[in-house]
């Protein structure tokens, strides 16, 4: 066994350690293979279901539903309702009763066009808004819900049907934060917030995409690797920069990105381009001499409980990282 296998072999046991069911969890199915009716899957997202994270945010939850805020399920960030529903489907929660009532409550904030506004609309007129802002929130909103089991929902399908009749000729989705400056990027809209859409429209089965959604996938697919996964900044004299920041890799990452999640959703949809190369050897790169990588981006001391430590390995990032590569090398030899 050459000494890069072994090592490789020795971080996928430390990812299945129980210490952490979550990443037992999907590295049991991600990185071994095992169905989602595996006897060792389905005790371990019932270990899931006991981790301290997972109670430290159920224990915070209101009988109502909600997190802190009834009237907006964003604010205060990363501990109101929708942060903690998506950090919950991150984590592999299972849909519980008390998370189906956290579900129904964001429900209350979905716009009759499908799209989600972070307060509860009080009037008719106010259902019927249709403006469109905030592309990283129904994406990642739509990932939680295929999580728990909401694809044939109606508000799953009306979401869908929004992030489908929304997508701009010029790719991508409007959001009014973006750009900060219009000359400083190539994308025309949000680049970082159509992340969050594909990687929600990504966890669509196959089977299940509609023409419509697949040619989304496709046009974003696109999108992203013509911009090299990282380099859609524009320099002073109009060259390609790259985002610094998505080279600090962490998780949960909320309505930011980096490359590694980049590459995550790319190389789930089955992406494997030359446009790529640059990004992960960018990965293999950060991956520290015990073969791990470090947490570098973290919301730690703002969420409802803490993920890993700053600059130390972290077995999320060194999921991502491992799940991304086996796919990158070995599902394309």
């Amino acid at each position: 066994m050459s000494t890069a296998k072994k090592m490789d072999d020795e971080i996928v046991d430390w990812l299945l350690e129980e210490e952490n069911p979550s990443v037992r969890f999907w590295a049991l199915q991600q990185l071994r293979g095992k169905k989602g009716t595996d006897a060792e899957v389905i005790a371990a997202q019932r270990a899931i279901m006991q981790s301290d994270c997972v109670k430290a945010i159920l224990k915070a939850q209101r009988p109502e539903g909600h997190w802190e805020n009834r009237e907006s399920f964003y604010l205060p960030k990363y501990i109101a309702s929708t942060h903690n529903l998506l950090i919950l489907a991150e984590l592999g929660a299972e849909a519980t009763t008390a998370i189906r009532r956290g579900v129904e409550h964001v429900f209350l904030f979905q716009r009759d066009s499908g799209h989600f506004l972070i307060n509860i609309p009080k009037t008719e007129k106010g259902k019927a808004s249709t403006m469109t802002d905030g592309c990283c929130i129904d994406g990642n909103i739509l990932y939680y819900l295929l999580h728990f089991g909401y694809l044939e929902d109606a508000h799953t399908k009306r979401l869908i049907q929004f992030l489908v009749n929304d997508h701009s000729k010029d790719y991508g989705w409007r959001c009014r934060s973006y750009p900060i400056d219009r000359n400083r990027v190539f994308p025309v809209n949000c680049y970082m917030g159509a992340v969050k859409a594909l990687k929600g429209l990504s966890m669509i089965p196959k089977k299940d995409r509609s023409a419509e959604v697949s040619y989304v996938i496709q046009a974003e697919t696109e999108s992203i690797l013509s911009n090299q996964v990282y380099k859609y900044l524009r320099g002073p004299k109009g060259e390609r920069k790259e985002k610094a920041g998505w080279k600090r890799f962490g998780f949960p990452l909320f309505y930011q990105s980096d490359v590694l999640e980049v590459l995550d959703v790319l190389t789930g949809l089955g992406a494997h381009d030359e446009r790529m190369s640059d990004a992960v050897e960018l990965v293999e790169k950060a991956r520290g001499p015990d073969g791990k990588w470090a947490l570098k981006n973290t919301f730690n001391g703002k969420m409802l409980c803490n993920i890993d430590t700053k600059n130390q390995p972290s077995k999320w990032v060194t999921l991502r990282a491992v799940r991304v590569l086996k796919r990158w090398y070995q599902e394309h030899g």
